[in-house]
Formats: C-alpha cells, structure tokens, sequence
C-alpha cells in the first residue's frame, strides 16, 4: 500500500493543529480549543474600573524564562494578540502618573528586574510591532521568586484597598507586582458635596460621615452629618455606635462614651444577631476609651 495518503493526512492534520488559537475548520463546524486561553479580569479600586485582557499561556514543561522568553527582550506578556489593561479614570501606575483609557502591557523579562510598559497602540499582534516611542509608562520592579510554580500565567488585581491597588504576575515561578494608587478623595469629595447641597432629606449621610472618617477629613462635618441621620432614626443602633468612633477619632471622649453607651443600651434591648453584635461592638469602644 502506498504511504502516500497517510502521510498527507498526518500533513493536513498538522497543519490544523498548528492554526491559531480555537482555529475551526472553514464551514465553522469544527472547534479546537485555544492552546493559550483568553481570559478577562476586571476589579474596583475605589471608584475606578481595572480591566485586563490577555491569553493565558501555560508552561507544559518548558524552560520559560530565559529560553522561551528571552531574558531582555520585549515581550507580550501573555499570548497572541497583546495584553490590554483599561482604566475609566486617572491613577498613578508604578509611581507614575497615568490617564484614563486603554493601553497594552509589555515586559523585559529580566533575571533580578523586569521592566513593565504601557504602550498606547492597543490592537497590536504581541509585541511584534511595539514601538518604544509610544510607551507612556515603563517602571522597573523587582523580580519575585515564586515558592510554588505556576502552571498557567496569571494577571490580576490584589490588595485591593479604596485607594490602592497591585497589578501581579505569575507563571513558572517567576512574579511581580506594580502598586497603583487612585486619588479616591478628589473623586469623591465633591460628589458628596454635590449630593448634600441637592434638595430633599433623602441624603447619604451615613457613608458620607464613615467616608470623612476613614479619610480623615473634616471629622466635625463628619459628626454633624451622624447627627442629622439620627435625627431621622433615633434609634438607629448603628448610627449611634458609629456617631462615637468619630467622636473618639476627633479626641471627644467625652461624647465618644456618651454615643457608646447609648448603643448599649439600644443593642441590649434589641433581640437577636443584630443586638448581639452591636452589644460586643459597643463594649469594646468603652473599654478602648477606658484605657
């Protein structure tokens, strides 16, 4: 029998498997999956939206720092088309400053640093095309030793706080991370201003009074909010509970151990988890003025 014909399908079933990713043959009937899988992330830092897109390449037993991506060079970081983070407002990446849109992520992958860019020319096929003139931010950081590999790379948002944020990275055992900073009480503020000057009783007192707080901002306005929202509900445990850890945070302990005592006696006269966790909640304030 002639080889002929099983070497030619061994040829044009090659052929199929070495089409890009979810290649499918060409009446569409046939699927394979993607070797590197798209992937989507997309977190909140305060009130700013962080997406990334990119393919998830995995290791399958290579050598992949240092081999299959050169130590040095500019790489996608990730698979296929290039990566792509956007933002809806205004941060600060790596130290630096960085306005709202879309940009492409790009490495140098290095030994004890990397390089990490953003790039203004989004659809771009890897790196293949990156111009340096159009990098907008490059910053250097650190190389992390992972103590357990990673099979599949990863990129994500961790350490999520209001007002911070890190961009990590992982595969084989090779990671990084990149702080980023949003400026949350420029955005906020005169939200909050805008909304209390609005007509009507309706008003966000509660979080605008936890948000000065927090921020340690005007704490007399702060309190002067708590209290018209207790004049609403004057029974309100949770305002009045909270009435005192602004007043303690303003150095009125006076008033602080007044407002937590009156949260005991409302959380003791309430049944069930709510009462019980303001009850705790109460009584550890009063002790922490005690002191």
């Amino acid at each position: 029998m002639s080889h002929a014909r099983p070497l030619a399908f061994v040829l044009a079933v090659s052929a199929l498997l070495a089409m890009p990713n979810g290649a499918a043959a060409q009446d569409g009937s046939l699927k394979f999956p993607a070797a590197s899988p798209p992937a989507s992330v997309s977190d909140q830092i305060g009130l700013t939206t962080v997406e990334i897109e990119y393919g998830r390449p995995g290791v399958k037993g290579r050598t992949i720092f240092g081999d299959l991506v050169p130590f040095g060079q500019v790489w996608r970081t990730g698979a296929n088309a290039a990566t792509r983070i956007t933002l809806d407002t205004d941060i600060i990446f790596g130290g630096q400053a960085l306005a709202a849109g879309t940009y492409a992520l790009f490495t140098i992958p290095g030994q004890q640093q990397w390089t990490v860019i953003l790039n203004s020319a989004t659809e771009q096929w890897g790196s293949y095309g990156h111009d340096a003139a159009l990098d907008v931010v490059r910053v250097e950081v650190k190389k992390e030793t992972l103590a357990e590999p990673v099979e599949t790379m990863r990129l994500g948002i961790d350490h999520i706080r209001n007002d911070s944020a890190q961009l990590s990275f992982a595969w084989e055992r090779s990671g990084f991370r990149v702080p980023i900073e949003v400026d949350l009480v420029a955005q906020l503020v005169p939200k909050i201003n805008e909304a209390m000057a609005a007509p009507g009783e309706k008003k966000p007192y509660l979080a605008a009074a936890m948000f000065y707080y927090e921020h340690d901002l005007d704490l007399e306005q702060a309190i002067a909010w708590i209290n018209t929202a207790l004049e609403q509900q004057p029974d309100a445990v949770w305002l009045q509970y909270r009435k005192g850890l602004i007043q303690a945070k303003a150095g009125d302990t006076v008033g602080a151990r007044e407002s937590a005592a009156k949260a005991l006696s409302l959380a003791q006269a309430i049944d069930g988890e709510l009462g019980t966790e303001y009850s705790r909640l109460s009584e550890a304030l009063l002790a922490k003025l005690e002191k």
